[in-house]
């Protein structure tokens, strides 16, 4: 040591990519090559060919070949193949953009609230890495374009999964039109044309999303190209994370032994029989697929006409066309399937302004001969509606007889469908579609085996005529009595038909009677389908949902849905029984949809254990809007002896309005459970009801959100009630919270009006350490408007934890508030005088103020400010702000309060405390240097009661304002300025909120355990774990921040000064890069005055350093690295600065230590060693003298005092001193 120196509608096609299709030119952007530092990847390390590169498909033993193609052979965070989780490279993603709209790898930002992701998905933190948009133009459209390396070829199975954040929102959009929305596409670029694959939904809320996409057979080369496109005055941003490619290589070359019912493929993998012919090369050769083997089949792909199928005419009707005529609407096809080609043609049926939305087309088949071999296959397209639906019979007779149901919205890609028929006598096929709102329903390639015979006899088989038109309008549902009532009250939990029909087909079902409004949506090779109980289960009734094998070419979980349902009230909760045989790689799960948002959240999940596992399970889903759906999924392998069932589902308490013993119970010490609170399960994590050291009792339940944990990947909890009845009088809500680690982030206590009203009512940010404080406001009366209260943590970083306890609601309105930063409201405090005080932020205030407060350091933070121009506040005139009475609650109290006067003549500003109504000044302050926020505080010492006032006096200048900000008082006399224990609080040392610093803050807490947090196990104010201290974890430090400031409020010029501190480093010698510095920061500039690298020091220990400044400085500590990883902590406690008074020792004096708890062990054991052997070596000494006769001492000897007083233990070490006298 020693001194130093949105919600939207839906969007077109994005635009034209630059360039024509072939003549991508590779395109580098330099701010990539500068801001994206690509991993040390080994590429084809065995000299694999050209073909064999970037194919999905291991051909080197390492998978080198398979690296820097858009992914890398594997993701070490994620354990999957085929992954760009872009945390070690870009994994050769490409940003090819003409503008300087770019894509570049980045991390989570903490400059500013809600733009861009805080957490990437793959870890979960600000430290992870992604793919960002940025620097769009302020004036124009702009699109960012993203492409990646050349891939070989595409399996038909193939799946590309992402996650994508967009974030940020565009300016009003009043008297554009509907194109005037961000949006984000996935194309493949061909060697002939471009097809989008995919596009963001209509509406798109903030978080992570996963992106599905199918891109089809592919038998060439072809590259990959996201893009972004957002119109002007939009400051949108998306992200990319996680990239993975899955079943995408082709089946692999060589003879293999081919089960039953299977047959070779012509490179020797094996295919089942029946996908043969089916319209997919499956086998990738397409020897599956070969005409002279497919001859006998009925092959139409509307490439020319139908076929011989009719369109029975409608409205609406099966129309033939191509996307290149349709466009690129939300819903529509961005492809046939035939030739996987925007060219393609298909039929379809839409919900467009023209087409009836609802109403039911028909296509109707030749007529054929009684058979038992005859098998249809076709592929279906239902994408941009939950109410679409495709149905597939055969009629005889006038009858007609259902085969095959698809419903809801299966996504943006072609699903194979299988009907296989049995029928004795003439038939024809009748394939309808109804197309719902905002949806469309497409087939293609319709293939009939050689056991469907055209019937050649003049036999008429009449199709039954269509059922009337419904007496209900598009947007309205008929009950089963035949009234009428608005859609949306369907499936909302309470009756609204006489007959209760609307809530007959809602999920709520054990399936005896079908399906009870349950869907198959599944796309690949399982599907879910109705079965009789085999043998007897107590868990199944006798018809149960069981997983059963699919038609669909895809590779996935089958999953089934409700219809639309809600909205749901706080308690809502499913229930069900269920049993899964399977090995631990498959599952049962229920998630919980969004379709207009295109979100999708896990409620509860289970493994498969080997063996059968059997339960009911209740799984909560919690308020929610309309329309929501629950999805069941599952993935087992059905070819052993795998199973998994599911009966006797039910939604319980699900009524929006439904009202529960509990409700009204805010108050609340969750010791035995939540009372009448409740989860926000739509939000992205959760608050967790937990044991620990809670406020009540010290080691009972508190409420707690801890956003380090695995599946906190987004950036809001909520804990909320159930709707409250009108409130006619005020009452005081008061809490205990605490709010541990340096990027925290958020509380807030918001009030929900009905009507979608909201109010803040108390918000803090940032550490406030590791101890509980109390808060409270006043709820205020909500007139004749039901409300909910709500307790939101927004994340800023990921260490530390957020904990809730001790609710307590009672009548009338609370006292004065210790604590006040005036985030959302006044605390009470009423203005009075000739001028004003109001609350603002810089960004909406009417009057001049501080351009940022000093809470949040932003323009969007609040303070108090009065303008103290003469117009306002003439001279000599007064304008008082006055606290509620605080009671005392020891013999002396610490206000504490923050301050800013604006330049030139502001006037002054007078600090009263009020007893009796007899006011006492305690201070005046009418000049202050610089232009920041100043720290002043006062001890009070009442006998009663007392309010404080604060008290703005013009002086008669033209302009001029005086700002508070951030009251405080605590139990206790004052310390001197810039001192501070940390026991009660920070005494005004702060992390510095300017994100142009690029640093981190310190945070506050004791020495007791807390997630994620090392540091000493006792502070050295009172060397126990209840003691506090400011602390630093170096592990965060990187490419996103190389320092951690922590800064003394300002100090006057000082002169012969000194600052005393203790520290304690816990910095492994290998890792340590950086140091720990005092610096001066002042109008001259910033100077270090003091500075010890890093190392791991066993303890407190205690430095001084003398303190020189000519005019106005702030002292800042500072932690800062040369490179990374750097780990360990470094903590601060009992700082003492002494104005105008020397130090009396010098900082290169050896310095004393106070041992932490691990040290104090180390030596007392190492103390009992030492003792051993120096007894060990007394003794022998001893019996060595005696033995030749040594009885007497000379007399310096004699008086020399006994023992071991001259043997210091330090650290590993033992000292022998010189005894006085002693010479060397």
């Amino acid at each position: 040591m020693s001194p130093a120196g949105h919600t939207c509608p839906p969007s077109p096609a994005a635009g034209t990519m630059p360039g024509s299709c072939g003549i991508f030119s590779p395109i580098v952007s330099p701010i990539v090559r500068t801001i994206i530092p690509s991993g040390s990847v080994v590429i084809n390390s065995c000299s694999s060919t050209a073909e064999q590169l970037c194919n999905f498909i291991c051909d080197c033993s390492d998978c080198s070949d398979e690296n820097q193609c858009g992914y890398l052979r594997g993701s070490a965070v994620l354990g999957t193949p085929f992954t760009c989780d872009f945390e070690d490279s870009d994994c050769g993603w490409q940003d090819v953009g003409t503008s300087t709209y770019r894509w570049v790898r980045g991390r989570p930002t903490l400059a500013t609230w809600g733009v861009g992701p805080h957490s990437d998905h793959t870890m979960g933190t600000d430290l992870g890495w992604f793919l960002v948009t940025m620097s769009p133009p302020a004036k124009t459209a702009a699109t960012a374009w993203l492409r990646s390396p050349e891939m070989r070829e595409a399996a038909a199975t193939c799946e590309i999964r992402t996650w994508y954040h967009l974030s940020g929102s565009c300016e009003s959009t009043q008297g554009l039109n509907q194109t005037e929305w961000p949006v984000l596409h996935l194309a493949v670029v061909l060697k002939d044309e471009v097809v989008e694959l995919w596009q963001s939904p209509e509406c798109s809320s903030k978080g992570w999303h996963q992106l599905v996409a199918y891109p089809g057979r592919i038998t060439e080369q072809f590259q990959l190209i996201f893009s972004f496109t957002q119109p002007p005055t939009c400051g949108a941003e998306v992200a990319l994370d996680d990239i993975m490619f899955r079943n995408c290589g082709l089946p692999e070359v060589g003879q293999q032994v081919c089960e039953a019912q299977e047959s070779h493929c012509h490179r020797g993998s094996c295919l089942a029989q029946h996908r043969f012919c089916d319209g997919t090369d499956d086998c990738g050769d397409s020897s599956d697929e070969d005409a002279a083997q497919c001859k006998n089949f009925t092959h139409c792909s509307f490439d020319h006409d139908l076929c011989g199928w009719e369109a029975v005419a409608g409205p609406p009707v099966w129309g033939r066309n191509t996307s290149l005529n349709l466009g690129t609407s939300y819903g529509i096809p961005t492809r046939d399937h035939s030739n996987n080609s925007r060219a393609g043609f298909f039929l379809h049926v839409g919900s467009g302004p023209t087409a009836q939305a609802g109403g039911t087309a028909q296509l109707s088949s030749p007529t054929f001969q009684a058979t038992n071999s005859c098998s249809l296959v076709l592929y279906c397209h239902l994408h941009g509606s939950a109410t679409s639906k495709l149905s597939i019979f055969y009629v005889t007779n006038f009858t007609k007889h259902l085969m095959r149901e698809r419903t809801g919205d299966l996504g943006s890609c072609w699903v194979r469908e299988r009907v296989d028929f049995n029928v004795m006598g003439p038939f024809k096929v009748l394939i309808e579609g109804v197309a719902g709102s905002g949806g469309t329903v497409a087939i293609d390639d319709l293939i009939l085996s050689q056991g469907c015979v055209k019937e050649q006899e003049k036999l008429l088989v009449t199709l039954p005529s269509q059922a009337g038109a419904s007496p209900c309008a598009a947007d309205e549902m008929a009950c089963d009595s035949g009234d009428c009532i608005a859609a949306e009250l369907a499936c909302d939990f309470t009756d609204t038909c006489a007959d209760a029909s609307d809530e007959k087909r809602c999920g709520t079902t054990t399936f005896e009677s079908g399906t009870g409004g349950w869907h198959d949506v599944s796309v690949g090779q399982l599907r879910w389908g109705l079965q009789k109980v085999t043998e007897s289960d107590s868990f199944l009734t006798e018809t149960f949902l069981a997983l059963q094998t699919g038609e669909g070419q895809m590779v996935g979980p089958a999953k089934a849905r409700t219809p639309p349902l809600g909205p749901s009230g706080p308690a809502c909760t499913m229930e069900m029984s269920y049993h899964i045989h399977s090995d631990p790689q498959g599952f049962l799960a229920i998630s919980v949809a969004d379709h207009t948002t295109g979100t999708t959240q896990l409620a509860w999940q289970i493994q498969g254990r080997g063996n059968t596992t059997r339960g009911h399970v209740r799984v909560p889903l919690g308020e929610r809007s309309r329309p929501f759906q629950v999805e069941l999924l599952a993935l087992v392998d059905l070819q052993g002896s795998a199973s998994v069932g599911v009966d006797n589902v039910t939604f319980e308490q699900c009524y929006l309005d439904v009202v529960l013993p509990t409700a009204a119970e805010l108050s609340c010490n969750f010791e035995t459970g939540m009372c009448g609170w409740y989860q926000d399960l739509s939000s992205d994590f959760k608050w967790v009801h937990r044991q620990g050291s809670d406020h009540t009792t010290g080691s009972g339940y508190f409420l707690s959100v801890d956003p380090s944990v695995p599946w906190s990947h987004g950036q809001r909890a909520q804990l909320l009630t159930s709707r409250q009845k009108p409130a006619t009088a005020p009452r005081c809500f008061s809490f205990w919270y605490r709010l541990a680690g340096p990027q925290i982030g958020t509380l807030n206590l918001k009030l929900w009006l009905e009507g979608g009203e909201e109010v803040v009512l108390w918000t803090r940010r940032g550490t406030q350490g590791s101890i509980w404080h109390r808060a409270w406001t006043t709820l205020p009366t909500t007139g004749q408007q039901r409300y909910q209260v709500a307790f939101e943590v927004l994340h800023d970083g990921f260490l530390g934890d957020v904990g809730l306890d001790d609710i307590t609601q009672t009548a009338g309105p609370c006292g004065a508030e210790l604590s006040c930063t005036f985030e959302a409201e006044g605390c009470g405090l009423t203005a009075s005088g000739k001028g004003y005080w109001q609350r603002q932020s810089n960004g909406t205030g009417t009057t001049t103020g501080p351009v940022a407060d000093h809470t949040t350091g932003t323009a969007a933070g609040h303070y108090m400010v009065v303008n103290t121009g003469r117009v306002s506040l003439p001279a000599g005139h007064t304008a008082a702000l006055t606290s509620q009475p605080y009671q005392p609650s020891v013999s002396s109290h610490c206000l504490a309060f923050w301050y800013q006067l604006s330049a030139g003549t502001p006037g002054s500003l007078r600090v009263f405390v009020e007893q009796s109504r007899v006011r006492r000044k305690v201070l005046s302050i009418s000049t202050m240097e610089g232009s920041n926020w100043h720290r002043s505080h006062v001890t009070i010492q009442p006998n009663g009661d007392w309010q404080v006032v604060f008290e703005a006096v013009g002086a008669g200048g033209d302009h001029g304002y005086i700002a508070l900000d951030d009251l405080h008082v605590s139990d206790g006399a004052c310390p001197e300025p810039a001192s501070c224990d940390f026991e009660q609080d920070t005494c005004g040392w702060s992390s510095p909120s300017d994100p142009r610093l690029h640093s981190f803050a310190w945070g506050w807490k004791s020495g007791i355990t807390l997630a994620k947090y090392p540091g000493p196990e006792q502070d050295h104010t009172l060397g126990t774990r209840n003691g506090h201290y400011m602390h630093f974890d170096t592990s965060v430090l990187g490419a996103r921040g190389t320092s951690a400031l922590l800064e003394s409020p300002p100090l006057p010029a000082a002169t012969n000064s000194c600052l005393r501190f203790w520290y304690h480093m816990d910095i492994p010698e290998h890792l340590s890069s950086g140091e720990l510095r005092v610096t001066l920061q002042g109008a001259a500039g910033q100077r270090t005055v003091w500075s010890v690298a890093g190392h791991r020091s066993r303890g407190w220990q205690s430095a001084v350093v003398p303190v020189q400044s000519p005019s106005e400085f702030q002292i800042s500590f500072e932690i800062t690295t040369r490179r990374w990883p750097m780990e360990g902590t470094v903590a601060l406690d009992d700082v003492v600065y002494s104005a105008r008074v020397g130090c009396h020792s010098s900082p290169e004096n050896p310095v004393e230590e106070k041992p932490s708890g691990n040290f104090v062990t180390e030596v007392v054991l190492s103390l009992l060693l030492a003792l051993v052997i120096v007894g060990l070596v007394a003794a022998g000494g001893w019996y060595w003298l005696k033995q030749r006769g040594v009885a007497s001492r000379t007399p310096t000897e004699s008086n020399s005092p006994q023992g071991f007083d001259n043997i210091t233990f330090r650290d590993d070490k033992v000292i022998i001193s010189p005894r006085e006298g002693d010479e060397y």
